[in-house]
């Protein structure tokens, strides 16, 4: 008596074979399917990316400047009137024992133009501040072209400029003079950025002796600036106050720059949120182009189906082979979504003068969902071509 057939096997390498055979007949339609896939994981993964290494920016920058600068300004008095610091406030502050350097600056009643014939009204928002030598030095800040006031400049007409305060007044470097609070001030020195101090960045800046004897400064400063050892930061961030002005601490403004570029980058991650939900409807979007032609396939394949049938193989041999186009498909869009996501981050972050951070569980988690999609996108397709009766696919070619 003859034995049963035995049902044969396809081996992993032999599916894998099949569904890559079918996607190579239909190139155009396989590379548009796969492009809506790699969109969608570009998308997520540039998100990702971007947001992480905003915040490796962040990371360095703090770590470079510190999160120990501390600023001190007036607020209100009870009768909601604008506060005075106390001229000696920057020397009481100097004395607590965690303090290592103290500087302030104190805003004039004077305007800057580019030269005595700009109308009085055309300021560009350029405060004109009175600074310490000391204040380079404590908020971080280097100079990009000329150098900082020193003992003599910051007793004569001259003044530093911040970076905004340059490009306003169309001023590239020293060697120039502005006409300020009715005199003529020679440019010595302009600024970089200054991260922990962005008032800074639109002011031009005079010597406290200078601005006392040429623009009536009264002395008092208007914010000051003390950075504190990094291990005792909370302590004098709680006796500023009543150091600054001790028969009035309520009327001092206490505050950490640092805490606000965490916030900025706190705001941020909102709206990463909302650009990886896109990047998600675009993922969707292509999964159903997946599935779009992976039903279109089996339509078109019924012969096929039918002829492999009518040879032997199982219902199971034609689902996994379609399964496998499937994977494929999505497979190569998510490869390619991947690539997407970190030239994107990449040339983002090196226009930006970012470090280039891709996290792995990104790259691995656009991966996967790539898997997820296309076994999805495949699933029912599968079936229904596992379904196709023999006799009736030979008979409808």
């Amino acid at each position: 008596m003859k034995a049963p057939p035995r049902a044969v096997r396809l081996r992993p390498a032999d599916v894998a074979r099949l569904g890559s055979a079918g996607l190579q007949t239909r190139p155009l339609r396989v590379f548009l399917s796969a492009l809506g896939i790699a969109i969608g994981i570009g998308a997520m993964i540039a998100v990702v990316g971007i947001s992480t290494s905003s915040r490796a920016e962040l990371d360095r920058t703090l770590a470079r400047l510190g999160t120990n600068l501390l600023t001190v300004a007036p607020g209100s008095n009870v009768f909601g009137e604008a506060a005075k610091l106390p001229r000696e406030s920057v020397a009481m502050i100097g004395r607590i024992a965690p303090v290592v350097s103290v500087a302030a600056t104190g805003r004039l009643d004077a305007h800057v133009y580019r030269n005595d014939h700009i109308p009085v009204g055309q300021t560009g928002s350029i405060a004109v501040l009175a600074a310490g030598p000391e204040l380079l030095r404590t908020v971080g800040a280097s100079v990009r072209a000329g150098s900082w006031l020193n003992t003599a400049t910051a007793a004569y007409p001259a003044v530093v400029l911040g970076s905004r305060a340059a490009q306003r007044l169309d001023l590239r470097g020293p060697s120039a003079r502005v006409w300020l609070g009715g005199e003529w001030y020679a440019v010595v020195g302009i600024l970089d950025p200054v991260a922990l101090a962005p008032e800074l960045d639109s002011a031009a800046l005079v010597g406290w002796a200078a601005a006392q004897s040429y623009l009536d400064f009264d002395g008092h400063p208007t914010m000051v600036y003390a950075r504190s050892t990094e291990s005792q930061v909370l302590a004098v961030l709680a006796v500023l106050g009543a150091t600054a002005k001790p028969q009035a601490p309520n009327e001092v403004q206490v505050s950490r720059p640092s805490d606000a570029l965490a916030a900025k980058q706190a705001t941020e991650t909102v709206l990463t949120a909302l650009l990886l939900g896109l990047g998600a409807v675009a993922l969707l979007v292509g999964g159903v182009g997946v599935a779009n032609t992976m039903v279109i396939s089996v339509l078109e394949r019924r012969a096929e189906i039918g002829l492999r049938r009518s040879l032997g193989a199982t219902r199971g041999h034609i689902r996994a082979q379609f399964l496998t186009e499937s994977l494929l498909l999505s497979g190569l869009g998510g490869i390619g979504g991947v690539l997407l996501g970190i030239a994107v981050t990449g040339l983002y972050a090196l226009t930006r003068g970012w470090p280039t951070v891709v996290p792995a569980w990104a790259t691995a988690g656009g991966l996967a969902a790539t898997v997820v999609i296309g076994a999805m996108a495949g699933l029912y397709p599968a079936v229904r071509a596992s379904g196709v009766a023999p006799a009736q696919a030979v008979a409808a070619s």
